[in-house]
């Protein structure tokens, strides 16, 4: 259901954004209207990153190899990490330099004033059902968790993506429609270089949170504590295994999750008991936690001096 559903939020986005964008330049082009081109631009950026995140998610479906056998499911969080180099730079940085063009020689809107209007209110009515999907989607998993905490801590890229792209296209187009209104009330062009450079700083805040939001997921992080607990649960349920000693969990990609654990084991027991024990354990983890695609159980026995605390479970 995450993949498909963000898939499909991603499509609807790219969608919305590529027939606003066109909407958007032809007005910049009647009206020549900063704030314009900078929507436009911010609506080109917004198309090309949901292409990439289509991209990524289709690469990240490809089998694993021996160069690499864990898979390319973090081609996902690649991609995802791209996007924000490109909502920074041609949309963030580019509405700062547009905004700062337009404030060193502000002009007024003299031509075809209703356009821009109409194209924004437009926008925002495609940018609102792109919106409403993005929400519709990210309910059915994010349980419930705020929406800070399921941007800050979903493993899956697309959805806090698309969820932050569509706020800052919402929010920009406030912006927009703000800057022009009052360059046409007041004839005075420097309200429209404002609205630009609020899209500008908009874009760049977005860029950076999602920067940051990517860069933790490319390092690794490990399950989340309900997923840990799950794990633990599964491992310590079995007859023959008294404890576990210390366990690590990785995420290699959105839906694949990567479990070694070091086990406690009677010094009595002999191997074919072990393997029944480990196989056990195996079957009742997957059970538990489905995306727990690779276990490693290695049996040890209990001795104080060699037990490590747990560092396996990430944010709840």
């Amino acid at each position: 259901m995450s993949v498909e559903g963000s898939t499909r939020a991603v499509v609807m986005a790219l969608g919305a954004n590529m027939g606003i964008a066109v909407t958007k330049f032809v007005a910049f082009g009647l009206t020549g209207s900063s704030a314009m081109l900078a929507e436009g631009i911010h609506s080109v950026a917004d198309s090309g990153n949901q292409g990439l995140l289509l991209l990524g998610g289709k690469r990240a479906r490809r089998d694993a190899t021996p160069e690499h056998p864990f898979g390319y499911g973090r081609e996902r969080y690649i991609y995802a990490f791209l996007v924000s180099i490109v909502l920074f730079s041609l949309g963030g940085l580019f509405a700062l330099y547009e905004a700062w063009h337009k404030l060193s020689d502000p002009h007024p809107i003299t031509e075809w004033q209703w356009v821009p209007i109409v194209v924004l209110v437009v926008a925002i009515g495609l940018e609102s059902f792109a919106m409403r999907t993005a929400i519709k989607e990210s309910n059915a998993v994010r349980g419930n968790a705020s929406w800070v905490d399921f941007i800050r801590r979903s493993k899956s890229p697309e959805l806090p993506v698309i969820l932050l792209e569509d706020a800052g296209a919402l929010i920009g187009l406030v912006f927009a429609l703000f800057g022009v209104s009052l360059t046409l009330i007041t004839g005075n062009g420097v309200w429209d270089g404002l609205g630009t450079a609020a899209i500008g700083v908009l874009l760049v805040v977005i860029a950076i949170v999602l920067a940051v939001e990517m860069k933790s997921l490319l390092i690794g992080e490990s399950a989340t504590r309900e997923h840990v607990r799950q794990i633990e649960a599964a491992i310590i349920g079995v007859d023959d295994i008294n404890g576990i000693i210390h366990m690590r969990t990785l995420h290699i990609g959105p839906e694949e999750l990567l479990v070694a654990a070091k086990i406690a084991i009677d010094a009595e027991d002999d191997a074919p008991r072990i393997a029944r024990a480990i196989d056990t354990a195996e079957d009742r983890i997957r059970a538990a936690v489905p995306i727990a695609r690779m276990i490693y159980l290695e049996p040890d026995l209990l001795r104080e001096e060699r037990s490590e605390p747990s560092a396996t479970a990430g944010p709840a």
